[in-house]
């Protein structure tokens, strides 16, 4: 069958509508060959932003502008296509960012954290980043009004600065090089003193190592002789050491008071040390005692009567 030009002419003046059409629709943001769903919001300055802008989440892309209408109230609604594989929050923030120095804008999805997700159409939050340079500009008059400033202050100083003062400077820019020349001086003697005695500095160090080495080894000795001054010091405070005293003391006020009442004369040992007469008749009872036992053992048959056949002895 034999095609006409006619048809080929038509069918590839379709073919080249379609991709004309395409070609459009891709350029306004819309993907024929993909789902996607629309989200708006509304913008009070879009300087920059056009038809076609990605809108990114951290630098990857889900979607373009795809539409932007003036409203009666002079703010801009801006419409985004975004792929329907990218569920979007409902408290997601679309914003305006800057995507060169050049003044060219993107969107930037900031993410919400809420489970409910946003359907096709719906309202989504705006906010416009501030632009680069409209942060540099304050900057850059504050830098040239310090620069003018410090133009005057330098100014200033060098009038105020004149012949003699540039005199008397110099001379004690001379003496500081003079001290600091010293200060080598000693420096370099301190350095030899430090090298004659590096042998008995490397002993010392040598000591201090020992010494320390001797007490981290010794440790745990060393910890149980602290312990045992604890123990040692617990049981001391534990001691009823005032309970002894206390008794001691009652003691000697008993010693005391008997003392007192000797002294007073009563009592049997009172009487004693206070009656003479007392005394002169234990020490006569005491003498006629010990005659006697002198005149027992002298004459004993005075005073035991024994008889051998039973008679009595008249002698």
């Amino acid at each position: 069958m034999k095609i006409s030009n006619e048809t080929k002419v038509g069918v590839l003046t379709i073919i080249a509508l379609a991709i004309l059409f395409m070609g459009y629709s891709f350029l306004r943001g819309n993907d024929v060959f993909s789902r996607s769903n629309s989200y708006y919001t509304v913008y009070d300055n879009v300087d920059g932003l056009t038809v076609s802008k990605p809108v990114m989440v951290n630098g990857y892309q889900i979607g373009r502008v795809s539409k932007m209408d003036l409203l009666e109230n002079g703010k801009i609604q801006v419409e985004f296509k975004i792929d329907s594989d990218h569920p979007i929050p409902s408290n997601t923030i679309a914003r305006i960012v800057s995507a060169d120095l050049l003044g060219s804008k993107a969107i930037v999805f900031d993410l919400g954290n809420s489970k409910t997700m946003a359907k096709h159409g719906g309202i989504l939050q705006s906010d416009v980043q501030a632009n680069l340079l409209e942060k540099v500009e304050p900057l850059q008059l504050k830098i040239e009004n310090l620069v003018v400033k410090l133009d005057s202050v330098l100014s200033g100083i060098n009038t105020t600065l004149n012949d003699e003062f540039q005199r008397d400077f110099k001379h004690s820019l001379r003496s500081v090089t003079v001290s600091l020349r010293n200060i080598e001086n000693i420096t370099h003697d301190v350095e030899g003193l430090m090298g004659s005695e590096r042998l008995r500095l490397a002993k010392i160090m040598q000591n201090l190592e020992s010494i320390t080495n001797n007490f981290k080894n010794n440790n745990q000795r060393i910890n149980s002789i602290l312990a045992n001054f604890d123990t040692l010091s617990n049981d001391l405070a534990q001691m009823e050491i005032k309970s002894t005293v206390d008794n001691a003391n009652r003691a000697m006020q008993d010693v005391q008071v008997i003392t007192d009442k000797i002294s007073r004369g009563e009592g049997s040992l009172g009487l004693l040390v206070h009656d003479d007469k007392l005394y002169n008749n234990l020490s006569s009872a005491s003498a006629e005692l010990d005659a006697l036992v002198s005149d027992l053992k002298t004459n004993p048959g005075k005073y035991l009567k024994l008889s051998i056949f039973g008679k009595k002895d008249t002698k």
